[in-house]
This record gives C-alpha cells, sequence and structure tokens, in this order.
C-alpha cells in the first residue's frame, strides 16, 4: 500500500458527510457486511480512517477501487469546488442517437490518442448524467490520482460540466468531447458555479418561469391597515407590478443557488473634461463583481420590493435568459467572450 492510495483514501474519507460515511460505503460495494458492522462511524474521521485502511490492506485494495469510492462521494455530493459549464455546437445528423455504449469506448478511445498516460472512469448517474473522472499524467509521468477532472454530460444535450479543469488540459478533453458527440465544435458557457446543480438547473432551465403577461394573477391579501382605500389599491398595483417584473427577470418558486454574477467593462471612455482619457487608443476597463450566497434569490427581492428600479436591466435580467454569470461589455453590447474550440483534423 503506497502513500498514494492512503492520501487519496483520506481526502476522500474527508470529502464525505459524517451521515452519508455508512451509506456511501455501502454503495461502494468493496467491504463484507461483516467488515461494515466493524467499522465505528461514530469516531473522528482520522481514527475511522485508519481503520479503513486495515480493511483495505485485508481484501488487497488498488487505488483504482479508491477512486471508484471518490467519484461514488462526488456524484452524491456534487456541490463542491468550482463548475464550469460548457456548451456542444454544430451537430451531426448522428449526434441525437448516440448512446451510452457508443459514446464511452469514442470517448477513452479519442482521449488514450491524445494522451499516452490517463486514467478514464465513466458512471452513468441515476439523473441520466453521464460521470466522466480522469486522472491526467504524460509521457513520463503515471495520471495522478490526487487531482482529478470530473466532468458531466447529458447525452442528446449539448450540455457540459467539468471541474478540476486546467488550461492545458482543456483543448484535449475538447477535442475528445466534440468527436465522442459528434459535434462540430465547443466552447465556454460563460457559467460557473460552485454548485453543479444550480448551474445545471439555469442552463437547462430546470425552473419555475415566468412569461410577460398583460394581466398578471394578483398578489394574495395582506392583513395590512391603511387609512386610504385610494393609496391601498396604488401601492397594491405598484407591488403587484414589481413582483410580476421580477419574476419575469429571474423566475418564480426556488432560484438555483448561483453565487457569483461578473461583468467585465471594456468601453471606450466618454467625457470632455477629460481629453487624456478620451483620447486614448486603449479602451477603459473596469470589473464588477456580484456575490451572495443565492444570487437570483437576491435580485429578484430587490426588484419585487422596489429597492432596485423596474423592469430589470438586461444586464441582470441575461443571467437566467441567456444562462450565463459571466460578460464582457464593449462598445458593439455585451456578451461572453468567444471561446471556441474545434476538433484538429
Amino acid at each position: 500500500m503506497d502513500d498514494s492510495f492512503k492520501r487519496l483514501l483520506e481526502r476522500t474519507i474527508r470529502r464525505i458527510p459524517a451521515h452519508m460515511l455508512k451509506t456511501t460505503l455501502a454503495k461502494w460495494g468493496r467491504l463484507t457486511t461483516e467488515q461494515q458492522r466493524s467499522l465505528d462511524f461514530r469516531q473522528t474521521k482520522a481514527a475511522f480512517t485508519r481503520n479503513l485502511l486495515g480493511l483495505c490492506d485485508e481484501n488487497d485494495l488498488t487505488v483504482k477501487h479508491i477512486t471508484e469510492l471518490e467519484m461514488i462521494c462526488v456524484m452524491y455530493n456534487p456541490n463542491k469546488g468550482m463548475w464550469h459549464a460548457l456548451r456542444l455546437l454544430d451537430p451531426e445528423d448522428q449526434a441525437p442517437s448516440v448512446e451510452l455504449t457508443q459514446f464511452k469506448e469514442q470517448f477513452k478511445a479519442h482521449l488514450a490518442e491524445l494522451i499516452r498516460n490517463v486514467s478514464i472512469k465513466i458512471k452513468k448517474h441515476t439523473d441520466e448524467a453521464v460521470w466522466i473522472r480522469i486522472a491526467w499524467g504524460n509521457s513520463f509521468t503515471r495520471p495522478n490520482h490526487l487531482k482529478p477532472t470530473y466532468v458531466v454530460h447529458y447525452l442528446q444535450t449539448p450540455y457540459v460540466f467539468v471541474n478540476g479543469l486546467t488550461s492545458k488540459q482543456k483543448p484535449l478533453l475538447s477535442q475528445a468531447l466534440v468527436l465522442a458527440t459528434r459535434y462540430s465544435s465547443i466552447k465556454d458557457a460563460s457559467l460557473s458555479g460552485q454548485k453543479l446543480t444550480a448551474i445545471r438547473d439555469l442552463l437547462m432551465r430546470q425552473y419555475q418561469q415566468v412569461f410577460p403577461t398583460k394581466y398578471p394573477s394578483p398578489l394574495e391579501e395582506k392583513n395590512q391597515l391603511t387609512s386610504n382605500p385610494h393609496i391601498e389599491r396604488e401601492q397594491a398595483e405598484h407591488a403587484e407590478n414589481r413582483l410580476q417584473m421580477a419574476c419575469e427577470a429571474f423566475g418564480d418558486g426556488t432560484l438555483p443557488q448561483l453565487q457569483t454574477a461578473v461583468y467585465k467593462l471594456e468601453t471606450k471612455f466618454r467625457d470632455n473634461s477629460n481629453k487624456i482619457m478620451t483620447e486614448s487608443e486603449e479602451p477603459f476597463r473596469c470589473f464588477v463583481k456580484f456575490a451572495s450566497t443565492n444570487l437570483l434569490e437576491s435580485l429578484r427581492c430587490c426588484a419585487s420590493s422596489g429597492i432596485s428600479s423596474t423592469p430589470v436591466t438586461p444586464l441582470l435580467s441575461s443571467i437566467t435568459q441567456k444562462g450565463r454569470n459571466y460578460f464582457v461589455i464593449t462598445d458593439k453590447g455585451f456578451g461572453p467572450p468567444p471561446q471556441t474550440s474545434h476538433p484538429e483534423n
């Protein structure tokens, strides 16, 4: 049992919530029923890991088996680390018919052609998502299982979510994905967050949306005392309109828990009183970041309560309407930076 085995197991156990240790080890299936019963789940994780290491040694388990445990842990606790969304572009005619077996074979074959030492595990989750774990190596080193990349792809959709991917590895992964899914290219979707479920729901529109209407439904009556019925009616109408516009912009009900939205300004400086800045050929650059534990809920609350103006500015409503949280604003408008990867011939 080498040092990398111990380090990987220790890190994996630390990542699993204490109340999920027992069920996660049961899903793993590498311990006998008697061995699972012998474990004390009330111990500290350090003591628990030492006992688990003994059982792994007894069963002659390898790093390969520990990566299976780690993958189960990440699949059922995906809201850690930073996830980035990618979008596949220009599907070929065969793209909608790509099945899991075909995808697995093609993806592994193409990635193995691009890099010599690589470890790939692919598993289908209960929500139809295909999970991929990649440990990268190179011509001289074995795959590093302590720094894996996780990829989540929903077959028959153009959406891919990645975690732990470096700029050096991105072209290799992009080419393997494009070829295996039968698309022509792939680009950054300009959407990222710590909660995989949040950016997935936002990009795939898996939340309750509200569409514009001339006849919004009235708000629920509240027991509030007002001195003038005309003032009461006018205030209710304003509140009703604010709520309608806020929900049209950000959605209704429970919203995806997005943490940030970033706006990068690159425009010409315009101010007649400052000729030095105005005559500069370089664009004026500014960086604005909104942050909250639930940004969409916060923005909706600000709009519906009157803290911010309505209708909601397109700069904010585009988060949900375009499924992005990173924008570059130029003199030509605003949108994501152009980043598209094409497979090499």
